[in-house]
């Protein structure tokens, strides 16, 4: 065990923060940390705003999902995937070439590279005592987001992330045992669903104590639920029409 490890097993999401603002130093230094995240090919396929006006994050809350943490947290970082800057700076050199930004492989590496620098942004967030909380609601009504963030074609909003000193200290919800998600030489499906029992019990018992008996629901229940649930169909005709994702 080390600092960097001590930080990264200490992770919780954190949704109640204190009105202290982010420093514009601390903003550059949690951006700077996400580009140097890997990056396939060095395309750098993505972008962040940072969000700080009241009524804008006030907006966003209410597109979220009416959470309230997206208007109280000092700094609201908007991930997107964006191949519209890696287009419009290559126009020069492409001539009649044709292009595959609108490839599946295309949309895959922007989001996997915003995934990647933000989850380095949010580690150095953290590393200053900062807390944060990825907020996936922004794609409920995710046209009307890149609309009111300006977001040009070929991107889009990946997900948010609240950033902010933490107003109290949050639980940390347990995790798939590592036996679950581990696998030697080769995928073994027996194994990683046996560790799903145990794993159920735990949460049962984190469930009963967060909420205080009100809810003892088992993980595999929560996910037969969740893939049963037609959650944001919408999104892939947004991303076609943004020019995204079409072969």
């Amino acid at each position: 065990m080390n600092d960097t490890i001590a930080s990264l097993m200490a992770h919780r999401s954190v949704r109640a923060f204190r009105d202290t603002p982010v420093t514009e130093e601390q903003l550059q230094t949690i951006v700077a940390a996400g580009q140097m995240a890997s990056t396939s090919s060095n395309v750098q396929a993505y972008s962040v705003i940072a969000v700080t006006e009241p009524s804008l994050k006030r907006q966003l809350a209410v597109l979220s999902g009416d959470q309230a943490y997206v208007e109280q947290c000092p700094l609201f970082l908007v991930w997107c995937a964006d191949f519209y800057r890696t287009c419009r700076a290559s126009e020069m050199y492409l001539g009649e070439e044709t292009t595959y930004e609108d490839s599946t492989e295309s949309f895959m590496v922007a989001t996997i590279d915003a995934a990647l620098a933000a989850q380095n942004a949010a580690v150095a967030a953290e590393s200053m005592g900062l807390g944060i909380c990825y907020i996936g609601g922004i794609r409920n009504r995710i046209a009307e987001v890149a609309e009111l963030l300006r977001i040009p074609e070929l991107a889009y909003p990946v997900f948010g992330m609240c950033v902010g000193v933490p107003a109290r200290q949050s639980g940390q919800r347990p995790r798939l045992p590592v036996e679950a998600v581990l696998h030697r030489n080769g995928y073994d499906p027996e194994t990683s669903v046996e560790a799903v029992k145990g794993y159920d019990v735990k949460m049962v018992r984190y469930l009963r104590e967060r909420t205080e008996g009100r809810k003892s629901t088992p993980w595999s229940k929560i996910m037969a639920e969740w893939l049963a649930r037609p959650n944001r169909l919408h999104v892939r005709a947004f991303l076609e029409a943004r020019g995204l994702l079409r072969r």
